[in-house]
């Protein structure tokens, strides 16, 4: 135990997912030796955060403004919507430069353990978001890109169920081998993905 000060930014910083006792207090000694403008400055951007950022009101991802980035771009294919548990997996899609479509954020995934089922999840806007709209072009396809966990599975067959019934295409991520692994270490989930997602090879 520390002074009152130093204890309480400890039992804060151990409270952040990933970071445990050690690490808060590895962190919060850190703190005390910056300069007071770079502690400053963290804290400043942590109000700021919480104070500017929002939820996109079309995909629920973070923006500072009512739209984020993505559903502003009009050069962005409004016929394709991506669907993600979080965030974060945005970049992760961006990053391949494959995609040009829309996005649509669940902020989570189905899981009975944690007490989170559809209703918790953004799947009522989501299909709101596939119904026709005057002048709008319409969603050919969904793109279920949920992770490849029991939640994430749980999720995309729950959303493939919904979803199919409109007439929507609706794919999901495949999910194989990584490139540069080896066969041996690979768990029969991802060999089993593997096998299924198997293309033609042409000579």
């Amino acid at each position: 135990m520390f002074a009152g000060p130093i204890q309480e930014l400890i039992d804060e910083l151990a409270r952040l997912p990933g970071i445990g006792p050690k690490s808060a207090q590895r962190v919060a000694f850190y703190l005390l030796k910056v300069p007071p403008a770079d502690a400053k400055r963290l804290a400043h951007s942590i109000v700021e955060v919480k104070d500017k950022v929002r939820l996109c009101q079309v995909c629920f991802n973070v923006s500072d403004q009512e739209l984020c980035e993505y559903c502003r771009d009009s050069r962005r294919d409004a016929s394709l919507i991506c669907v993600l548990q979080e965030p974060p997996d945005i970049v992760a899609i961006e990053r391949t430069r494959e995609y040009r479509g829309l996005y649509h954020v669940l902020q989570g995934a189905i899981s009975p353990i944690e007490g989170i089922g559809p209703e918790e999840l953004r799947t009522a806007e989501l299909l709101d978001r596939l119904k026709p709209a005057p002048g709008a072009p319409p969603v050919i396809e969904v793109i279920l890109a949920t992770n490849p966990n029991i939640e994430g599975e749980a999720t995309a067959m729950y959303l493939s169920r919904l979803l199919s019934p409109l007439g929507i295409i609706v794919t999901r991520l495949a999910s194989g081998l990584p490139v540069g692994g080896d066969l041996e270490y690979a768990d029969e989930v991802t060999l089993g993905r593997a096998l299924e997602g198997r293309r033609r090879v042409t000579g």
